[in-house]
């Protein structure tokens, strides 16, 4: 698991920057829950080599078969990449990957219908990619003619996205991809985690070009969470005023709430994140998990519904990642067009129906005490205004079978299970179990309130 946090570099010593302080803002603790938008030239072709259930990879093919459509402006400059194998018989061996940038139309998009959908789905806040490793820029900037102002949809992209997302009440972060730019690279391909990190460019031209980039994004939109990605140019972490220590100042004193990741390569970073992983257990530091709908950020063509999560796992994913005092930021992969996947918006309302009833465990909650029980026990523990939450994985069992200090802790207490229409009263059974509604038993989870357990 590559952890970002964990890498803060080059150390210079006596040199070191003092970066500003800033804690978790607590709109985003209460958040639990927000949507990645991986939307942008690779959307045209929509193509990543998916990985079939139970396929092992070799680690030297990972990255000549990569499952990022995202990651197509790379893929295909791989000599016997599937990518360049359907690239080729697509668009033909003398189209480049940014020729497709004139063929990305965005006809059919509709941003207030999209931040419509994700307030209802219960996401807090919204993360659109302003620029991936590619170079496309998705607002109008000043720094490069490589934009969506100037090329293919012709419009400000990112201007669209931001303001519904205001108009919608969605907090709004804006990812950046801080150290690649494949566009003013000149580098060979990425084919490993080693290359990752050293086929970059770390002159102080570049840390310039980023920071003139990001600060644009900063002054023009105001964004409550900047979520960078891979790093920042080396050139660019001194003490100049054009570094990251002096942007991060100008930034939170722009959106004193506001909140940065940890992918920037430096020893300060407001919230860690985790790829398609997840924690093993609850953290003191607030934390986000992140992830596709599928096995892709980017729209995927070559992905069926074997490829994405399911609804159900959807939930269970959300409750696990809340329980151990965690944010959920699930990515959707707009269409080139800029209409949403039927698989992937139904796998967001099913989220959002279930947390129709049972938001109360989720928004605005913290961990427990511990976040589950030994092995055979499907539950998740959650907290909220003195409420301890018990969350049943498995409702489809029929009854909940609490441990001896829950049920001491509930004994005598208030409990009801969050149910369509209100609650139902919990009645346990002479042996302890606590039989759920049979209304609940077809449900992804099923949530046990405990008024005043909460200690």
């Amino acid at each position: 698991m590559l952890l970002f946090d964990q890498r803060t570099g080059p150390d210079l010593g006596a040199h070191s920057p003092v970066y500003p302080h800033s804690d978790v803002p607590r709109w985003y603790a209460d958040a639990k829950i927000g949507v990645f938008i991986h939307w942008g030239v690779y959307s045209v072709p929509a193509w990543g080599t998916p990985r079939e259930p139970g396929q092992h990879t070799p680690i030297e093919r990972e990255f000549i078969n990569h499952p990022y459509a995202e990651w197509y402006a790379n893929t295909v400059r791989i000599p016997g990449s599937p990518t360049r194998d359907f690239h080729e018989r697509t668009y033909g061996v003398g189209t480049s990957y940014e020729d497709l940038a004139d063929r990305w139309t965005a006809d059919r998009f509709d941003p207030d219908a999209w931040m419509s959908l994700f307030a209802a789905c219960g996401a807090r806040y919204v993360v659109p990619t302003a620029k991936h490793h590619d170079g496309f820029c998705l607002w109008d900037s000043a720094t490069t003619p490589f934009t969506a102002a100037r090329r293919g949809p012709r419009r400000d992209l990112l201007a669209d996205l931001s303001g519904a997302a205001r108009r919608h009440g969605l907090r709004l972060g804006l990812y950046y991809s801080g150290a690649l730019d494949w566009h003013v690279g000149g580098f060979p391909p990425i084919r490993s985690l080693t290359d990752l990190f050293e086929l970059r460019r770390n002159d102080r031209e570049f840390a310039d070009f980023t920071h003139d980039q990001l600060t644009e994004l900063v002054d023009r939109f105001r964004p409550d969470y900047l979520w960078n990605d891979i790093d920042w140019p080396d050139s660019g972490k001194g003490r100049g005023d054009k570094d990251l220590a002096a942007l991060f100042a100008r930034y939170l004193d722009q959106v004193p709430d506001g909140l940065v990741n940890d992918r920037w390569g430096v020893p300060y970073f407001g919230v860690p994140t985790r790829e398609y992983v997840s924690e093993r257990r609850t953290t003191d530091r607030v934390w986000e998990a992140c992830r596709g709908l599928g096995q892709s950020f980017g729209h995927n063509t070559a992905e069926d519904d074997r490829h994405l999560i399911t609804g159900s796992d959807l939930i269970h994913l959300l409750v696990d990642t809340v329980a151990k005092n965690g944010n959920l930021l699930i990515n959707v992969g707009p269409r080139a067009d800029g209409s949403l996947p039927g698989n992937q918006v139904a796998r967001l309302r099913s989220l959002g129906d279930w947390l129709t009833v049972n938001s109360p465990a989720i928004h605005g909650s913290r961990p427990w005490r511990r976040h589950t029980e030994p092995a055979g026990h499907p539950v998740r523990y959650t907290t909220r205004e003195g409420t301890l939450y018990v969350t049943d994985l498995d409702p489809a069992r029929g009854a909940l079978v609490p441990s001896a200090d829950v049920a001491a802790l509930a004994a005598g207490r208030t409990a009801c299970w969050l149910a369509p229409g209100g609650p139902r009263p919990a009645k346990p059974e002479p042996d302890g179990t606590v039989p759920v509604p049979e209304e609940l038993r077809g449900t992804g989870a099923a949530v046990l309130a405990v008024e005043g357990a909460a200690a």
